[in-house]
């Protein structure tokens, strides 16, 4: 955990940013995967982490914003549950810590949430997303599922979401450090794929990187020759020697903050001209890209960038044609990028998109484009200093989309049906890093890992 003093910062704002109630927090509890005693690897909720940086299962805090009073409820362990589990510090003494005097049993809870509600004072609490936190709020407040939504508290979303987008140095050096992991995890996959390997053999190396390193997986690694399928996560086909696999992965530190890096590379070792190609397209969009990165900057008009970039390549290549900016306005890049050009990141390697996509991403004037290709747009709003965004075009091409398209007449002024069959078979491309915004522009984070056509293929000999 960070320094007590990072925690009591960070809820002395939080109050601050509340009128007055109480907030309820959550933890996160164990998950069964088929019977109690044998759970997932434990991942305690971001939010609860970001302000009290305890990891252990089966706790709840409430900040009491009028009285300005913090509690943690959770139960120490048993003798019985010792000899499973070894002699762990009691909620008291972690709570020390974190810099909160005040902890009580889980059964204290209900009586002060019911007894609050019956004052008529607001209990703020943020959208759940896990089941067993839904019941157990519904149980805590006496009300059933349905009514749930009537609780969550837009004040507590916004105010969490204003403060966690902007990343603390002693933050930055925590992705960095899951960055340092995914830098071993790519340039492994770099040397160890090989014609003959099963997809699952490369993606089980990484993984072991990053539990060797101390962390986990920040999300199901996509590592496959099937590209043009956007997430990706089945490992099981056999590579071939002119494959091309996207490796989008990343790992998490033991604080829960997150990297996200993809490459794209040759199962063979060199990639062909058609390859190269798109390749070096995607290269440029992604370059250019990061460079338009700033404070202030509207990260759809980025978006809208990387777009035109990706159009004026593939035109270069008799894929596209007419003028690009009016397909661009047609949306004819979408057949080949149907995707966002990135996200935020932290504590979530997309962060706090359980709180709500458009609360993270958007504002009350910069509002999600319901188009496709554009509305899975995760971030369009003005970047500040501070913020984490990855940034990750592609060129996809996608069977059943060109299909459709084609068969639809769709953009069929600025698309070259007849020279896009050919790459049917072509798989997808995609490239991604993790970039800071700066008072002066962006940085991109970490070590930098083989991206080039020529550092790429470099790792491979």
């Amino acid at each position: 955990m960070f320094a007590a003093g990072t925690y009591i910062k960070r809820r002395k704002r939080l109050q601050s940013d509340i009128q007055s109630g109480l907030i309820l927090l959550l933890g996160n509890d164990e998950s069964p995967m088929n019977y109690p005693d044998n759970a997932f690897s434990f991942r305690q909720d971001s939010t609860f982490a970001y302000f009290f940086g305890l990891y252990q299962p089966g706790l709840a805090a409430i900040i009491d914003v009028d009285e300005q009073r913090e509690c943690v409820f959770g139960e120490d362990v048993t003798v019985d549950e010792v000899i499973w589990t070894g002699p762990q510090p009691t909620v008291k003494d972690r709570c020390s810590a974190i810099g909160v005097r005040d902890t009580a049993s889980l059964d204290k809870l209900q009586p002060i949430l019911k007894g609050a509600l019956a004052k008529g004072r607001q209990v703020h609490i943020l959208p759940q997303y896990r089941g067993r936190s839904i019941l157990q709020i519904c149980e805590l407040f006496g009300i059933g599922p349905a009514e749930l939504g009537e609780y969550v508290s837009e004040e507590l979303i916004r105010a969490v979401v204003a403060q966690r987008s902007v990343k603390s140095d002693e933050e930055i050096r925590e992705i960095e450090a899951a960055l340092d992991i995914a830098y071993e995890m790519q340039t492994t996959a770099m040397r160890t794929a090989r014609p003959g390997l099963y997809e699952r053999e490369v993606a089980g190396a990484m993984e072991g990187i990053a539990i060797s390193r101390g962390g986990r997986l920040s999300f199901p690694t996509i590592f496959s020759i099937h590209g043009e399928t956007l997430h990706n996560h089945c490992h099981g086909n056999i590579m071939s020697e002119g494959d091309i696999a996207v490796n989008d992965c990343g790992a998490e530190t033991a604080l829960g903050y997150a990297s996200d890096i993809t490459r794209t590379i040759s199962v063979g070792g060199r990639f062909s001209q058609k390859q190269r190609e798109i390749y070096s397209v995607v290269l440029d969009a992604q370059q250019k890209a990061i460079e338009a990165i700033g404070p202030g900057i509207e990260f759809r008009s980025v978006h809208r960038l990387a777009a035109g970039v990706l159009l004026s390549g593939l035109k270069g290549l008799g894929l596209v044609k007419g003028d690009v900016d009016e397909a661009l306005e047609a949306g004819a890049h979408a057949l080949f990028f149907p995707c966002g050009l990135g996200h935020m990141m932290g504590l979530d390697v997309h962060d706090m998109e359980g709180l709500g996509e458009d609360y993270v991403g958007y504002s009350d004037t910069v509002l999600r484009n319901p188009a496709f290709g554009w509305r899975s747009l995760r971030l369009g709003k003005a970047l500040e200093p501070g913020y984490v965004i990855t940034v990750e075009p592609g060129i996809y091409f996608i069977g059943q989309l060109i299909d459709r398209w084609r068969s639809e007449k769709t953009c069929e002024s600025f698309i070259d049906y007849n020279t896009v069959e050919k790459y049917k078979d072509f798989g997808g491309i995609r490239i991604e890093d993790d970039i800071v915004v700066t008072e002066s522009g962006r940085r991109v984070l970490g070590r930098g890992i083989p991206k080039t056509i020529d550092e790429v293929e470099g790792a491979w000999s």
